[in-house]
């Protein structure tokens, strides 16, 4: 169904001031490139890995270690934060010599599924800590060059859905994995070691995936002299994007709301605390936003081909606000849940690929794995800090304190972000001439 022809390696189109692009004329319409397909793939039975993991983690830090919420804060943001430090490292060096895409990818995928089982070991806060800062060092590494592969493999026109299909099947995993988890839990004596054994052997079988179906490179871009004077994919130059103004908004956006995001193990555990959940069915929890995710991607990858993908960007947040409002009520219907885990669902799948096919848009092919990473840096960074925030402010105030604070910062990051990603007044010529330009 969304597999491309062979037609599907062709030339840019122009993109429109807020990010939708257009077919040009005559073109054929595509689907989804097989590397789309291959890397969904792998990603699906990565995340079945990792979110066994991730599901558990909360519980088993808080309830079976004993940690504050300071503490698990601190681990939290580690896991959704440290890869950070190493995105544009990652970055870089998958662009260097054009092909390396997917060894880098490699690389951090193989890292990722070595820690599994190191988690078998370590009891205490600091080892566990070490053990997560390596995971998502690897998740760091893959994260640019796996979607510059993705965006390389499809067109200006396609590329929302190409994203959306991709997350989705990544989702797909973010779906089995917690529940994956949950039966083992329920049919071993020792539970968490029983998760962290099965999620290594997962892991596993997600970097043998990659190395047998994902071709070593998307379509290169063309190596004329002129080109490669221009642009050399060094780190001077991936942050010398910045000078972009497209590509700086949509970078200081995604920092600024990532500062304002609550991370889903807090939004779980808020959840629990409001509805008194018991220990044992925890770990379905995020069930209902990958299910939310899964079933939206896609349409919303295609709408944001339509529309413009900074629109449906914005419009994600506001699905987020909502669910924060929710969980600030005095409601406590048995419809709470599904509403919020909908809502929480709903913004991953208007922005987590929505905003990277809006960065490649003002991204040339020759730093795209580069130019993806700046903006997966700065929302990562804001994210860490944003654990160790709402970790402080629950556990100096209380969980409805930290949670109002961060739903006010969301509500003005939004619309600070509105009025920076509104469509500029340009001309279509002026656009397509941005879109066109390959010079740092």
């Amino acid at each position: 169904m969304y597999v491309a022809d062979s037609r599907a390696s062709t030339p840019d189109a122009p993109a429109s001031a807020d990010g939708a692009a257009r077919p040009l004329a005559g073109r054929r319409r595509v689907a989804v490139a097989p590397t789309v397909l291959a890397l969904g793939s792998v990603s699906l039975i990565t995340d079945v890995s990792s979110e066994m993991v991730t599901a558990v983690l909360p519980l088993y830090l808080v309830t079976g270690l004993g940690l504050s919420p300071l503490g698990f804060g601190l681990l939290d943001g580690i896991y959704n934060g440290f890869s950070a430090l190493v995105r544009l490292v990652g970055g870089h060096l998958a662009d260097r010599g054009g092909g390396r895409h997917k060894r880098v990818a490699g690389l951090g995928y193989g890292l990722s599924a070595l820690c599994k089982p190191l988690l078998l070991l370590a009891h205490s806060l600091t080892p566990i800590g070490l053990i997560l800062a390596a995971d998502r060092t690897g998740k760091g590494l893959r994260t640019a060059p796996r979607d510059a592969l993705i965006s390389l493999s499809s067109t200006p026109e396609n590329r929302g859905r190409a994203f959306g299909v991709h997350r989705a099947m990544d989702t797909a995993g973010a779906l089995l994995g917690p529940l994956a988890a949950f039966l083992i839990l329920r049919a071993t004596v020792d539970g968490y070691d029983a998760v962290f054994t099965v999620s290594f052997c997962v892991a596993v079988l997600g970097v043998l995936v990659l190395v047998l179906f994902v071709p070593g490179s998307a379509r290169a871009p063309a190596k004329t002299p002129a080109a490669e004077k221009a642009v050399r994919p060094t780190l001077r130059a991936a942050l010398g994007l910045l000078g972009r103004r497209d590509l700086r908004g949509i970078a200081l956006c995604a920092l600024l709301l990532g500062l304002a995001t609550v991370s889903d193990s807090f939004v779980y555990l808020l959840l629990q605390r409001r509805l008194g959940v018991p220990d044992r069915w925890f770990a379905l929890l995020p069930l209902g936003t990958a299910a939310a995710f899964l079933l939206l991607a896609v349409p919303l990858g295609r709408l944001a081909d339509l529309v413009g993908r900074r629109r449906i960007f914005l419009a994600g947040h506001g699905a987020l606000l909502a669910a924060y409002a929710l969980l600030l009520t005095s409601w406590h219907g048995t419809a709470l849940p599904y509403a919020v885990l909908l809502l929480h669902g709903c913004f991953y799948a208007a922005t987590d690929g929505v905003l990277m096919a809006a960065a490649s848009d003002s991204v040339p092919e020759e730093l795209r794995s580069s130019g993806l990473a700046v903006v997966q840096t700065g929302q990562a960074a804001a994210r860490f800090v944003c654990s160790l925030g709402f970790g402080a402010a629950w556990t100096l105030w209380g969980d409805r304190t930290a949670l109002l604070a961060s739903t006010a910062a969301l509500a003005l990051c939004a619309a600070f972000s509105l009025t920076i990603l509104r469509p500029a007044a340009a001309s279509d010529d002026d656009a397509d001439a941005a879109a066109r330009e390959a010079a740092v």
